[in-house]
């Protein structure tokens, strides 16, 4: 088969480059992409393209706050099919956090309908939901018609749509931001409008005001939910000093009194972006494992607004107490990070202080304010091109009137005259004016407006009314000319200009009155765990197979158990719910149970290994309770050992605590209190050692010493006890046997032994 020829006018769409930079170049593309058009909002208006288009949209639509609500669908597919091509599930999710007053401290959309809730609800769809503008977002918005910013082809060149809006006030730092781009991130609280302003005066006034005075003025920030603040002054200032930092918010609560010594604890206001559904969730998962024990209930009486109810277990708690648990455990207390890495001049990403951010909307606003200037000059310069032909018009009013009606072309003709050698043919000479030199002529937009006036305007009514407006027009136009030319005049109309912002916005308007507030957190006194909780006799019952489970009460040790088939009962003991119950495994770890922790006896239990991280291949060597002030004889199965401390074997956490070290092979052999002043080993060989206990080192982790020494096997048992006593064991047929001669059986510490006594039991085991 031959090869069809290749026609050598066609050149091959191949090339070839090295993967490395083929990835490299796309994926830097993409993230630049993320970085510019997605994730980080812009310093100067604070909005994402996404927001901002939102918001053009509804604009377009003249959704104005006065206008009637429209269709959220109709909105969110606008912005789709104009500005951004994207799924419309987020533009409409976009647009309905705009609208919820529980995410936005000022929202940008009015919204008419299930726009969601503080419980974390989702909006109701698109089609069932109305939207419209706010004022402030009009605020946003103000002087787009004025060439303020510049506008930039949509995504099909069809439409136009702004770069960034004119913002009439400090908007980033307002709502705040949050956002994850590529190797970068931003997260930025929500601000008081009126403290904003204030700082932002106050930068205009004294451009190096320092840190500190400017954190007096904007102290920290406002959440729309509220809350406490109780993080220090000092980490807050360090925090808008470099951008980057947290800030501890609370719940605020109040103590409610009942009546007849009861009271309970009301929480009227919960951290920023916590959904009060998880939060009670998460309380009264704490009820059930009784991980905060003097909280007794938790209900939710909220309507419009949050009320949580949370019932103490005694009326003797401390409210303060119980509050400091919840805050530890919950989230009724949170840390919001602090990260303003945001876009400068649309472009440029960069981590900026407070300082940075307000002077870049500073001399955003500056720069706004001149376009806006330049603009109504050009408004002005052309409106007074037409005003001094109508004037021209009225005082050749009859000229003008003959020109239009006999001549052919009376636009060419009223172009051509010199209206300057003309004068006016009314009876108040006085009254006339000439044109200045240059001014004779007609231009064409000053014939084509002459041509276009209506009759009814040629009144001397409207005469006396153009040469007032001329006039007005050129003070204005003087006004902005000195405006443009000094920067003080710039400066001290922004400061104007954002004192009516704060005026219709500030701290006297509906809801902008500060919400959060601030308090020190004080050093809440660190209960023990035990004395939270309500002690109470329980039977501990462990079986063979690790399943644990504790029954109400103290029941008979030698009552029939119920246990999963193939398994049965171990250990089985009396304790109290405030008691910690110690596990140790064989692979030299200890673990801590809490009574009160334990599941109910009703059932079989539950697995051991769910409540700490007991590997499957370790075993429960001992289950014990924790006695303060003990010592213990622990060891492996290669015969080492040494005395533990009691108050060692706690471990806080799951993992449990490394005490006894093994290598690969070895395993922990026993842990049991140590009584009296002599150490009784006996090996799988079934020799016996008798020492004294004083030859073992007292150690809080380690391998130990050795206890004895084996040529085969390993250590099988070892107990302590009180050598004038003599030494005791139960003989095969159950009776108590007690050997007070050992003479045969002491020597040294890590020596061999002797074969244990006539009758020692078969197992090697004392106990």
């Amino acid at each position: 088969m031959t090869k069809a020829p290749q026609d050598p006018k066609i050149e091959p769409q191949e090339h070839s480059e090295p993967l490395r930079r083929a990835i490299g170049e796309r994926y830097l593309t993409y993230a630049l992409s993320t970085i510019m058009h997605r994730a980080l909002p812009d310093a100067r208006d604070g909005l994402k393209p996404v927001h901002r288009r939102i918001l053009f949209a509804m604009r377009e639509l003249k959704l104005s706050p006065t206008s009637a609500f429209r269709k959220s669908a109709k909105i969110s597919g606008d912005v789709m099919g104009n500005y951004h091509p994207h799924g419309d599930a987020a533009i409409y999710d976009a647009m309905a956090r705009l609208a919820q007053d529980f995410n936005v401290r000022y929202p940008l959309v009015d919204g008419q309908g299930n726009f969601g809730n503080i419980d974390g609800d989702n909006p109701a769809a698109s089609r069932y939901t109305e939207a419209r503008l706010t004022a402030i977002a009009e605020a946003l918005m103000e002087g787009l018609a004025e060439n303020a910013v510049d506008f930039r082809p949509n995504y099909d060149g069809t439409l136009e749509e702004p770069v960034v809006m004119p913002a009439a006030f400090p908007h980033l730092l307002a709502n705040g931001s949050s956002g994850i781009a590529v190797g970068m991130a931003t997260n930025i609280p929500p601000h008081n409008l009126h403290e904003l302003i204030d700082g932002c005066l106050a930068l205009i006034k004294h451009p190096d005001l320092p840190d500190a005075a400017l954190v007096d003025l904007i102290p920290g920030p406002d959440f729309p939910t509220g809350g406490v603040i109780v993080e220090p002054r000092a980490s807050i200032l360090d925090s808008y000093r470099t951008g980057r930092g947290s800030f501890r918010l609370r719940a605020r609560w109040a103590v409610e009194d009942l009546g007849r010594g009861q009271w309970q604890i009301v929480v009227t206001e919960i951290p920023y972006q916590v959904q009060k559904s998880k939060l009670i969730e998460r309380l009264a998962e704490l009820i059930q494992t009784k991980k905060t024990p003097l909280l007794a209930d938790v209900r939710d009486e909220s309507t419009a607004d949050v009320r949580l109810i949370l019932e103490p277990r005694v009326r003797t708690v401390d409210p303060d107490m119980l509050m400091g648990t919840l805050f530890r455990n919950s989230d009724l207390e949170l840390r919001f990070s602090l990260n303003m890495n945001v876009l400068i001049d649309g472009r440029t990403p960069k981590v900026c202080s407070l300082r940075e951010v307000l002077r870049a909307f500073l001399d955003h606003k500056r720069e706004v304010l001149q376009r806006r200037s330049r603009h109504r000059l050009e408004k002005i310069d052309h409106r007074l091109e037409i005003l001094e032909g109508f004037i021209i018009t009225f005082l050749n009013l009859d000229r003008v009137i003959d020109i239009i009606r006999y001549d052919a072309d009376p636009k060419r003709a009223l172009m051509a005259e010199d209206w300057g050698k003309k004068h006016r043919r009314a009876t108040s000479e006085k009254d006339y004016v000439p044109p200045a030199p240059g001014e004779g002529e007609l231009t064409e937009v000053q014939a084509e407006a002459i041509l276009n006036m209506r009759l009814r305007s040629l009144r001397r009514l409207e005469e006396l009314e153009l040469i007032a407006e001329r006039d007005a027009l050129m003070v204005e136009r003087a006004g902005l000319e000195d405006l443009l030319a000094s920067d003080a005049l710039q400066w001290k109309r922004i400061g104007k200009d954002l004192a009516e912002v704060q005026k219709t916005f500030g701290k006297a308007s509906k809801g902008g009155a500060r919400r959060s507030t601030f308090a020190e957190a004080g050093e809440a006194e660190e209960v023990p765990y035990e004395a939270m909780i309500e002690r109470e006799p329980i039977t501990v019952i462990c079986s063979k197979m690790g399943w644990i489970r504790a029954m109400k009460g103290h029941v008979a040790l030698d009552s029939e158990q119920k246990f999963k088939d193939g398994d049965e009962g171990r250990f089985l003991f009396h304790a109290e719910t405030t008691d910690r119950i110690i596990l140790i495994g064989s692979n030299g770890r200890v673990y801590t149970l809490l009574g009160a922790n334990l599941p109910g006896g009703r059932g079989m239990g539950e697995p051991v290994r769910l409540m700490v991280d007991l590997p499957n291949d370790a075993e429960i060597i001992d289950l014990m309770i924790h006695r303060p002030g003990l010592k213990l004889l622990i060891a492996s199965t290669a015969g080492d050992g040494f005395v533990l401390p009691s108050d060692e074997v706690v471990a806080q956490t799951k993992a449990g605590k490394q005490v006894l070290v093994v290598r690969e092979g070895v395993k922990t052999a026993l842990c049991r209190p140590v009584k009296g002043d002599a150490v009784a080993v006996v090996g799988d060989n079934r020799k016996m050692l008798v020492f004294p206990l004083a030859d073992l080192p007292e150690m809080a982790r380690g391998k130990g010493v050795r206890l004895q020494k084996y040529k085969d096997g390993g250590l099988a048992d070892a107990t302590t006890f009180v050598l004038a006593q003599g030494l005791s064991w139960k003989d095969p047929a159950g009776r108590t046997r007690t050997e007070t001669d050992l003479a045969e059986w002491q020597a040294a510490r890590a020596t061999a032994g002797r074969m244990a006594p006539r009758g020692f039991p078969r197992d090697n085991r004392f106990t």
